[in-house]
């Protein structure tokens, strides 16, 4: 199919490695192009060649990442890509590539953007490559030329919500809404894994709840066992009996009839995107979403007294280093016992002894000093 290059429009014909591209004024002069050329006898193909063009390659990595990878995950390398293509002719043989044409590009990202996003974009194409490099035929050359100057981030501080304004929040609610917060405080949760939370993944009998992420290394669908609070026990119990659709597997559906909602009515949910704001702003808190709610618990936790190595297995981290962070990213209160009690050791810090002075640099100073005098 042609694809549009500024004002014109690029015919592309490729068969058996063999690829024709022409440009023309309007897309069905171009479409007509593809048609003819494709009819045309093979004798008429120029000889094949192993060259990769940056389009070739963007949609090789994306039928891969499609595939392997979650479907935001693989909609932001799509998005990455098709900014890509706005910057840099589609065309252009990959060989011709330079880190010079990665590095304007996350520059430009960064000025129109943002840092963070620049970076994001970066990280996906150092993966395309890395995975070019590998099992595109023929491989990307090394070395991986998107392995360019990362751009400064501004971030701003993760917010979390006070308890209080979750207790403000969370009374505000009833019914399936009521459940579906106090799993996301009990269990940590990220969005997806509740979303996806169905009634087989509820153990009553072991009390335990089972959520799959793909937060993981490589992508797949993976699960862990966490305990259910009795508290949580009761309310998924109670649910489950009182809920109105009882003939689906999912533990939470939208149950909404208005306008926007008509379609999803009884399926499971897939964002909820005015769910917390428009609840924040009944309860007159500062807004604050889903993930903000696992913040929460794993500050809880850290507050009391709970090691890292619990806080981990809540969270269902693969790495300590990463809970480590994450709680660190939380705020620096937890520092503030160990500052005061450095501060009440008084006399019993060790002082500061002054470094002795040599005789040659006491000569020297005293040099210095007469050298100052003369000339003032």
């Amino acid at each position: 199919m042609p694809y549009k290059r500024g004002q014109k429009w690029v015919a592309q014909v490729r068969v058996c490695g063999r690829r024709k591209e022409k440009i023309f004024q309007n897309k069905k002069d171009a479409v007509a192009w593809e048609s003819e050329s494709r009819s045309n006898p093979e004798e008429i193909w120029p000889e094949k060649t192993n060259t990769v063009s940056l389009f070739d390659w963007s949609h090789a990595y994306l039928d891969f990442a499609k595939a392997q990878f979650a479907n935001v995950t693989y909609d932001e390398k799509r998005a990455m890509f098709k900014r890509l293509l706005k910057e840099i002719d589609p065309a252009l043989p990959v060989s011709e590539l330079t880190p010079g044409h990665f590095q304007a590009y996350i520059t430009k990202q960064k000025l129109e953007r943002s840092g963070y996003a620049a970076n994001k974009d970066r990280k996906n194409l150092v993966a395309a490559w890395n995975w070019g490099m590998v099992y595109m035929n023929p491989n990307l050359q090394k070395p991986n030329p998107c392995q360019v100057k990362k751009m400064p981030e501004d971030r701003s501080p993760r917010y979390m919500p006070p308890e209080e304004d979750f207790w403000k929040v969370y009374n505000l609610t009833s019914g399936q809404d009521r459940v579906m917060l106090l799993a996301f405080l009990h269990l940590a949760a990220r969005r997806g894994e509740i979303f996806r939370l169905t009634w087989d993944d509820v153990d009553f009998t072991a009390d335990q709840v089972r959520l799959w992420t793909r937060k993981r290394h490589g992508g797949g669908l993976e699960f862990d066992w966490l305990p259910m609070t009795k508290m949580l026990k009761e309310s998924l119990f109670w649910w489950q009996e009182n809920r109105p659709i009882k003939d689906d597997a999912h533990v939470f559906l939208c149950l909404e009839k208005k306008n926007f909602c008509t379609e999803n009515y009884g399926k499971p949910f897939k964002h909820r995107q005015h769910f917390m704001p428009n609840l924040c702003e009944r309860a007159k808190v500062k807004p604050f979403g889903f993930h903000a709610i696992r913040h929460l618990t794993a500050s809880t936790l850290y507050k009391l007294g709970y090691v890292v190595a619990d806080i981990q297995s809540v969270l269902r981290h693969e790495s300590a280093t990463t809970t480590a962070k994450y709680i660190r990213s939380l705020g620096h209160e937890g520092v503030r016992p160990a500052l005061e009690a450095f501060s009440q050791q008084k006399g019993k810090v060790l002082p500061f002894r002054p470094r002795e002075v040599t005789e040659a640099e006491n000569a020297s100073q005293k040099e210095k000093a007469v050298s100052g005098a003369v000339n003032s």
